[in-house]
Parts: C-alpha cells; structure tokens; sequence
C-alpha cells in the first residue's frame, strides 16, 4: 500500500496493519493479545480518525478519554503500546512529527488495593498448614513458590531436569502456556526470566525424593493434557488464608511475599531483581518502592545513630 494511502487511512486500521507486521508470530499470545485489546480499544474511541489527522492535540485527547476510566499505571501502559506503532509511522513518513512527544498521563484515581503480601509471621503460619506428605500436590506447588519467588507459569513448566540438586538450584528455561485449551511449553516472559534460583537444601532433598519416579522431561505437578485454571489454585489458597485468618493472598502474592521478606532482610535490588527474573531493577524499584522506603527510614535512623556516636 502506497505512503499517500495508508497516511489517510483510519488510525485504529493502520495499528491493525502494525500488528500484523511486527508483532504477529513475534511476541507471545498473551503480550500479543494486549495490543489487539489496545487496537479495538482504540476503535471504540475514535473510530474516525484518520492517519493525516494524528497530532500532538488529538493524541492527547486520546490518552484523556481513556484515562477517564482507567488509572495511570494502566493509561501509561495504553500509551506505551500506541507509541510504538507511532515511532514506526514517523520513520516511514507517514507522519511529519511524533505525536506522541510530551504526552502527559493521566488517569482516575487508582482503587484500594488488596495486600498482596504476607508478613514472616503469617507465611510461617501458612507453611506450617501446608499438606506436605510423600505425594506431590498443589500444597507442595505453594511452598515451592514461596520459597522461590517464580512465576505460576514458571512453576507449571517445571520438569525433574531442571533442578540441579547437586548445586541446590532450580533451572527456570520455559513457562507453561496454560491459558490455552491444550497447554503447552512457551518461552518465559523476557531473557532476564531465564535464569537460575537457588534454594535451601532442605527444600531440595524433599523434591528429590518426590519427583524420583518421574520422567526427565515430565510435567511435576500436573498431566500435560490436564487443563490447569489459575483462578481454581487462587481459590484453593484463598481459603487456606480464610481458614487461618491471615490476609487473603494469590499465587502472585506468593511471589511478593519471597521478594519482599528477602528486602526486609537486606538482600540488594539486584539480587532480589536478578532472582525474580526482571528486566532490571528499576521495575523491581516500582514494584517494591514502599518497602524500600520504609527500609530507607531505618537505614536514616542507623545513619543518624553513627553519625551520633562519632
């Protein structure tokens, strides 16, 4: 399609077309259906919009109506996913300038949120719940997961092959696509997820002895043709929370639980980061910012305490 075409074709067709060039067969299903969210979204807001029409004015009105419903976080993420067909549009002359330079974000303002985490005191307490016997199960699933900090795809994906038990570690190479009627092997989220975890040695002489019998290569905790629900093991451990009358928690709050104990024990950013398989730090840094900052006010009072003693 020729430059003169596409720049007065509609916006929300031309991100389609965008979609299907670069990001079809690039990226995984899940990050691939954030951008055909992104592009009916679109639609819905201006459905009229043609390419030639695009400036600095009316993308702004864009972010504007979508932040009318949506928080900031979720409006930056919105922004980010149409910015990149836009840079695209740019090198392509298709359009003079970059629209979407000094945007300001907005949004409503963002709801309560559940805690997402447990305390030592009320992860112990859970722990020590926990049907831990001879036969692996879901139980097992969630010691696992706390004391590791994985992902629930991650997890999924794990196979007696990837704990090297001679080193105490746990090989994280691939997730399990359960999202799908026949799920299956995936890569993990980014390069930074593919990484090694170490582990205490108890953990390890307890999964060595449950995953003995199985197959290199096999599915721990499930049969692959099994279709696995992450709302049903939300579920489960709900009501374990319930039961114990501790803060109701998901998988993923398993997750922040391990990385915020380890902060609160002094574990560095990078290493909790690099064991959480992020990027980088600063994603660490945003997700985690208010118990960094509370650590920072004690390591403000052991400043002022030393600096008293000289």
């Amino acid at each position: 399609m020729s430059r003169k075409k596409y720049s007065t074709k509609l916006f929300y067709k031309y991100y389609l077309d965008w979609i299907h060039i670069y990001k079809d067969n690039a990226v995984r299903p899940v990050t691939l259906n954030k951008y055909y969210l992104v592009q009916r979204k679109l639609k819905e807001l201006v459905p009229n919009l043609h390419m030639h029409e695009l400036d600095r004015r009316n993308y702004q009105q864009i972010l504007n109506l979508y932040a009318q419903d949506h928080e900031k976080t979720t409006v930056l993420d919105f922004h980010h996913h149409l910015k990149a067909s836009l840079f695209d549009a740019v090198d392509d002359g298709l359009l003079k300038s970059d629209p979407t330079r000094r945007a300001i974000i907005k949004g409503c303002a963002p709801s309560k949120k559940k805690i997402k985490y447990l305390n030592l005191f009320d992860l112990q307490k859970l722990i020590r719940s926990l049907d831990l016997g001879s036969e692996i199960n879901w139980d097992w699933f969630f010691l696992l997961i706390a004391k590791t900090g994985l992902r629930f795809a991650e997890a999924l994906a794990l196979t007696p092959k990837d704990f090297d038990f001679e080193n105490q570690r746990i090989i994280i190479s691939k997730s399990w696509n359960y999202k799908e009627r026949i799920g299956s092997f995936q890569p993990t989220k980014n390069e930074s997820s593919n990484r090694t975890v170490m582990v205490d040695w108890q953990l390890m002489q307890q999964f060595r002895s449950l995953i003995n019998d199985k197959a290199e290569e096999q599915l721990i905790f499930f049969d692959e043709k099994q279709r696995i629900y992450n709302s049903t093991l939300n579920q489960k451990l709900a009501s374990y929370c319930k039961k114990l009358d501790i803060p109701v928690i998901s998988i993923h709050g398993l997750r922040h639980t391990h990385a915020s104990l380890l902060l609160y024990e002094g574990v560095s950013i990078a290493s909790v980061a690099k064991r959480l398989g992020h990027s980088n730090t600063t994603t660490t840094q945003e997700t985690y910012i208010h118990i960094i900052r509370e650590l920072e006010n004690k390591d403000n009072d052991k400043i002022l305490h030393h600096l008293s003693q000289l």
